[in-house]
């Protein structure tokens, strides 16, 4: 329920103030009165009306004083003060608008006519405090966003944009909670790696990293993958988290095979440098646990489970330029891709052959 709004009446004469007051009443107004100039600026400062109905001839201080001086206090300056008078309207508005009134109503009052104009003065200063609160407040919300942004702009250096962004907004339960989710995990590596690192300079090889991350990087945050971690020329991507994607699957092989031919341009590059490299992937899609691994000061945002170990092996398994996919991730993706099927692979950690698959190619 809205709190009433408060009008204070201010008039010498004790039956003009009943008239008004019983009228304003009625109408659901919260009236407060003064019976002189003096009193009327004491309620002013200790009440805090909504609008004043003001009249013009009082003993001591007329209402034009008691006007400017309720104009000259920076907290009532644009408080509605309705001048009231039985002398001449003409002379008496002229008056009343150098003194600030807001309005001007003469005796005998119209009922309608002062109903209709408290209405549209009381509206009028609502959307003057809305803004005044808004004014008052903008300085801090402008401090708190870019407050926000830098701790944005932070978490991004550690974590996937959509993770930065779901911590620093708070809308989601905490994405830094471990929980289980069924993801879609890419491992990718570059072959000859290891060996190009122990023949070359330190600066050669920080230039191929630099480069391939670079490439690896704007495909990733294009299919909205979250990167898990980077170990040297290694990746770990994982897709449906903390992001929900319906076609989790689909978004993993589309990133390897854009992946691929951006590391056919890098290695044309870097054939023509001397360095014998290539690429690799592998794909897998299964339940893991996910959250945030690490200490205070220096987290990062972890899969844990089989999921995770068969990508790595199926990554170790493929021979240059391959994408190998697990049996559950051509389930999802068998009417987008071309593949070659490469029957069960005997990888460690698993009893038992897996079946994998060789992505050829995407269907247009």
């Amino acid at each position: 329920m809205t709190t009433p709004a408060k009008i204070l009446i201010v008039d010498d004469t004790p039956h003009n103030v009943k008239l008004l007051a019983d009228l304003l009443a009625v109408k659901g107004y919260a009236v407060l009165t003064a019976s002189s100039g003096a009193q009327a600026l004491e309620k002013v400062e200790t009440e805090a009306p909504d609008l004043v109905l003001l009249d013009v001839v009082m003993p001591a201080m007329s209402g034009y004083e008691v006007c400017r001086k309720i104009r000259g206090n920076p907290a009532t300056a644009v408080l509605p003060v309705v001048m009231v008078t039985a002398l001449d309207p003409g002379q008496e508005r002229v008056k009343g608008i150098e003194a600030g009134a807001d309005d001007f109503l003469s005796k005998p009052i119209n009922q309608q006519e002062l109903l209709a104009r408290v209405r549209s003065l009381l509206r009028i200063k609502e959307l003057h405090d809305e803004l005044a609160e808004w004014n008052r407040t903008l300085e801090q919300r402008v401090a708190a966003q870019v407050a926000q942004l830098e701790r944005l702009d932070r978490l991004k250096r550690f974590f996937s944009p959509q993770l930065a962004e779901l911590i620093v907004s708070g809308d989601a339960e905490d994405p830094l909670k471990s929980h289980r989710r069924e993801v879609t995990v890419v491992f990718l590596d570059l072959r000859g790696f290891t060996s190009f690192a122990e023949t070359s300079e330190p600066e050669e090889v920080m230039g191929v990293l630099r480069e391939y991350h670079a490439e690896m990087g704007r495909l990733i945050l294009e299919h909205e993958g979250t990167l898990e971690r980077f170990t040297g020329d290694g990746m770990m991507i994982f897709f449906n988290d903390p992001v929900l994607l319906p076609d989790a699957p689909e978004r993993a092989v589309r990133m390897a095979v854009a992946m691929r031919q951006r590391v056919d341009e890098l290695l044309a590059r870097w054939k023509k440098r001397g360095y014998d490299l290539d690429f690799g992937v592998g794909i897998a899609q299964g339940y893991a646990t996910i959250g945030a691994i690490g200490f205070e000061g220096r987290l990062d945002y972890g899969a844990i489970g089989t999921v995770t170990n068969l990508a790595a092996r199926l990554c170790g398994e493929a021979q240059p330029r391959q994408i190998l996919i697990s049996q559950r991730v051509y389930g999802g993706v068998e009417d987008s891709v071309e593949v070659e099927d490469l029957g069960g692979l005997t990888l460690k950690g698993f009893s038992k052959p897996v079946p994998a698959f060789n992505v050829l190619r995407l269907r247009r």
